[in-house]
This record gives C-alpha cells, sequence and structure tokens, in this order.
C-alpha cells in the first residue's frame, strides 16, 4: 500500500520544531515547551516518536505504546498504542484520513500489532470523528489522573 508520508525516527531538530507549535484554543494543552526532558522524551528510542515529513518537510509526528497512553485510562488490553500530532496550520483541513492511513500502514509494518488503540481528549470532536472515520470504536471514558481532562479509548482490529 502507498503512503503519502515519510516516517523518521524524531531528530533533534524536528523534535525542537515541534515544540514551537502553537495550537489555538480549545486545543492549547497540546501545545509544549522546549525543555532538554521533554525533547529527551521525544529523542529516546523506547517510546518510539516519528516525524512525520511531506517531501522532507516536518508536518506531523505519531508516536507508539506507553507514551502514546493517558495515566488514568484502562490499558490492560493488548494493543499498540497510537499518539498522532498534526502542525496546527495543517489541522482542520479535512486531510486527517490521509493521516490516520499513514500512520496507521507504518505501524502495520514496523510493530505487527492485532489492535490498534487511540486516547483522545474528549472535547477534541475533530480528531474523535476523523478516528471513527477510520474505523475506530469508543470503549472507553475516563479523566486523567493529573489535571482530571475527560479522554476517550478508541480502538481497531486490523
Amino acid at each position: 500500500m502507498s503512503m503519502h508520508f515519510c516516517f523518521e525516527p524524531m531528530n533533534v531538530a524536528e523534535a525542537e520544531k515541534l515544540t514551537r507549535w502553537h495550537y489555538q484554543p480549545p486545543y492549547q494543552m497540546y501545545n509544549t515547551t522546549s525543555d532538554e526532558t521533554l525533547i529527551g522524551s521525544f529523542l529516546d528510542p523506547e517510546n518510539a516518536y516519528y516525524s512525520i515529513l511531506d517531501n522532507g518537510e516536518l508536518i506531523g509526528f505519531c508516536c507508539f505504546g506507553k507514551e502514546a497512553q493517558v495515566p488514568g485510562g484502562d490499558y490492560t488490553k493488548d494493543s499498540l498504542d497510537i499518539g498522532l500530532g498534526v502542525r496546527p496550520d495543517l489541522t482542520g483541513q479535512g486531510r486527517g484520513q490521509m493521516y490516520i492511513a499513514d500512520v496507521l500502514n507504518f505501524a502495520r509494518s514496523n510493530f505487527n500489532p492485532t489492535l490498534f488503540r487511540i486516547t483522545v481528549a474528549a472535547f477534541n470532536e475533530r480528531a474523535l470523528k476523523a478516528w471513527k472515520k477510520a474505523g475506530f470504536q469508543q470503549i472507553q471514558s475516563f479523566q486523567a489522573l493529573d489535571d482530571k481532562e475527560l479522554f476517550i479509548i478508541l480502538v481497531r482490529h486490523i
């Protein structure tokens, strides 16, 4: 299956770029700051962060495994957790299915999972709609342990 985008393990320059991304309300919870600890976590191979590139330009990032989980959710079922972030100026343009399809294809070929799982903030209707359109079904909602934000877990069989 052909992919639109290129995936590469996150490097320092890309990690620093994405810490400067600025999301407008109500998406400001996704804003980060550039600090050594955060950049280090983006670069740690254990955390499986990948840059999503379009003709060499950073347009998003994804991560797999524990880094894509939110403390407070039930992650006991064996699944591949996926995190996905798209550059702020590229969100809301109807390209969600393309990003999701490429991330799932990349995940399928690199991790060989039996079940995909995604955790989305409940207020993020745009993301919830995109993941549901991609065949994901809600199985749980919960409050995050740290900020009590409501999250929804969705899964899709391979």
